[in-house]
Parts: C-alpha cells; structure tokens; sequence
C-alpha cells in the first residue's frame, strides 16, 4: 500500500517547508477547512480514537477572543493570519468509539476511568495536530504552530465545561511571498537515533 512520493512532495510538506509568521490577507474559506478536516482525519490514532477538537478561529471576533492567551511574541503574527486553529483534546473521547471501532465492543473499558486517559488524549491529539499541518501544507496553506500561550485562558474562555482541553495552536492562511530564512540547524541522525 505504502508508495513513494515525490521529491516535490516532500518539499512541500518537509524540506522545504517552514514555519509561517507573515501572512497576506487572502482569506481561507470555510470549504477548503471542510476538506482539510475530511484528509487528516484518516491519520492514525491508538484504536481509532481520534480525541482531537479542532476549533477554527475565523472571523475577527473569535481570533479576538484567544488574543489575550497568546504570548506577546506570537500575538501579532498570529492575529493577522486568515485562520488560528485550537488543537484539542476531548476527555470523553472514549464516547465515540462504538462509532469509530465498532468491531470492539468493549474499547470504551481500556480507556474510561483509567488513570492516564489524559495522556492517551494528548498524545493522539498531537498526532492528529500533525496530520492538520501535513494536508494543509499539501492543500497549499502555510502554518504557524505554536506552544506560546496560556493555557488555562484558552482552556477557560473556550471549553469552561472541562471536557476538552487545548494542546497546541497553529495558525493557517496563504504567506507572504519572501526568500525563506536559512533553516535552522536539526540534529543529525547520530544524536537523534540509535538502531538496536
């Protein structure tokens, strides 16, 4: 099944790609939204979970309302992006999975009142997070993924019941066209990786 992409490819979505931060004024449509959502949901998930929320801050009033969570480096560069979208985890996600893993009656036990539901959560909502930035790169959207903000604001203002929690932001929209800095050092296999 697995099938080689091409080098263009994977400078779209890896090589070539780098965070955005200057954003033009093109506006990303709800559609192209609907189809993002419609790739990145077949991303893998543990069993099928798929915890993550995905709130997409689009009109002025809702980016209005996360701009005081946003560290004050971010908040510029993020308020003029089309679109902020909230990556978020729901704690009951376990609720959906005669929907999403019917084939296991009892999924529902290996996670609901289990002491580390909340990493489960977590863990597959960042995964489904990445799968976001991966088919909105392919979609031609830009992204600017971001951990500087206060999470308890974002937790507070837009899901106060407690069910779902933030993870990260990412804002999404059409960069200005401009020579991309030098990319930052990565580290080399040799520190990264070990293969036993």
């Amino acid at each position: 099944m697995a099938r080689e992409i091409d080098a263009a490819a994977l400078d779209l979505l890896f090589l070539e790609a780098r965070a955005c931060s200057d954003w033009s004024d093109r506006p990303v449509p709800e559609s192209l939204l609907r189809r993002l959502y419609d790739i990145l949901k077949y991303g893998s998930t543990t069993a099928n979970s798929l915890p993550a929320r995905f709130l997409f801050l689009a009109s002025e009033a809702a980016k209005q309302r996360i701009a005081p969570a946003l560290d004050s480096t971010n908040r510029p560069k993020s308020m003029k992006a089309p679109v902020i979208a909230v990556i978020a985890y729901d704690l009951r996600f376990y609720e959906t999975l005669l929907l999403t893993f019917p084939h296991k009656p009892m999924a529902r036990s290996w996670f609901e009142g289990k002491p580390d539901l909340d990493r489960t959560a977590l863990r597959n909502s960042a995964l489904q997070g990445a799968y976001l930035m991966i088919a909105a790169r392919a979609l031609g959207l830009d992204c600017g993924p971001m951990s500087g903000f206060n999470e308890k604001m974002v937790d507070d203002d837009f899901f106060a019941d407690g069910r779902y929690r933030v993870n990260f932001l990412c804002a999404l929209g059409y960069g200005v066209s401009q020579p991309p800095a030098p990319r930052l050092p990565r580290l080399p296999f040799e520190t990264a990786c070990q293969i036993l």
